[in-house]
């Protein structure tokens, strides 16, 4: 949503430090609370954080790093894994060293806490947010939800077309959409899901017509066919073919469409490696909420469906 206060970092929609060039500015952004972003260009031996603000440096205490609804104990990873990125901050103060430098004193703690109670706290199920893929594991990909606040993302949410990996779909650093399964819980988290806004199946399937040939690339090879993703969430099932392996691409013959089934039959006419993937995303939104989400058609045999 392009009004949201607070986005994912590296948006570069939050203040820049170009509006921090003089004492009096500085005091402005000291007593307005306003938020800011810039890139972390260091990590010192007491981990904290050091700022670029062009003309003054920016410090970032460890122990204002992050939040934490518990008051968990910043962890180092959480604190070194920022150097090279960019953080969002408020201004608290500016000192001079005992060299007389100025030194602007910053917190990101402070920024998290106000998008945590002024934006984290008021979504719901079903609210479409901005967000940020910031780290992948097997079992998911974790999101920046607004000012570095982070939230899961499994691997079967991710879409309806399955995937090995999140890298099969996403890559760091990428933004995206994404759906807010549950709300803010105890240990001030959200669970979010992105397949409910890539289409239906009727959706997926309407770019496509019987006797064309399509692009696609090979998810898995079982005994009993290949599965070829031809949108992220779209795959169909051709037979077995000698050299067909997952991760390459295909070109494949669309055999028929059976909407009652939620099936596509293919044949696959030749594979080829390709650079190109699946991760830009064409979404279907209707607005910034959505109550419910039916991928099957009606009246067809399976019902794939999200209740939020």
């Amino acid at each position: 949503m392009n009004d949201n206060l607070y986005p994912p970092e590296g948006s570069g929609r939050l203040r820049q430090p170009r509006d921090l060039s003089t004492p009096e500015r500085i005091e402005r952004a000291i007593v307005s609370g306003e938020i800011f972003e810039s890139r972390c260009i260091l990590c010192d031996g007491e981990h904290n954080l050091h700022i670029d603000l062009g003309k003054y440096t920016g410090v970032i205490p460890r122990e204002e790093c992050v939040y934490s609804l518990r008051n968990a104990p910043v962890k180092d990873i959480a604190v070194i894994s920022r150097v090279g990125k960019s953080v969002c901050f408020k201004l608290k103060d500016l000192r001079t060293d005992e060299y007389g430098r100025s030194r602007i004193i910053l917190s990101r703690r402070d920024a998290q806490r106000e998008c945590m109670e002024n934006y984290i706290r008021t979504l719901e199920s079903g609210d479409i947010i901005d967000a940020r893929v910031t780290h992948l594991e097997p079992f998911g990909a974790f999101v920046d939800v607004g000012c570095g606040i982070a939230s899961l993302l499994s691997i079967d949410c991710i879409s309806v077309s399955r995937i090995s990996h999140p890298r099969d779909r996403f890559t760091e650093g990428q933004f995206i959409k994404a759906v807010v399964r549950t709300p803010l819980d105890e240990r001030g988290m959200i669970s979010v899901s992105h397949r409910e806004l890539l289409g239906t199946w009727e959706e997926n399937a309407a770019r496509f017509a019987v006797g064309q040939t399509a692009d696609g690339i090979i998810r898995s090879v079982e005994p009993y066919g290949v599965f070829v993703e031809l949108t992220p969430n779209l795959a169909g099932l051709a037979e077995v073919k000698e050299g067909a392996e997952a991760g390459l691409h295909a070109s494949v013959y669309i055999k028929n469409i059976i909407p009652e089934k939620m099936k596509i039959k293919l044949v696959i006419v030749d594979t080829y490696p390709s650079p190109r993937r699946f991760n830009e995303f064409q979404y279907c939104l209707s607005g910034d909420h959505i109550d419910y989400w039916r991928y099957s058609p009606l009246g067809c045999e399976k019902c794939v469906e999200t209740f939020f």
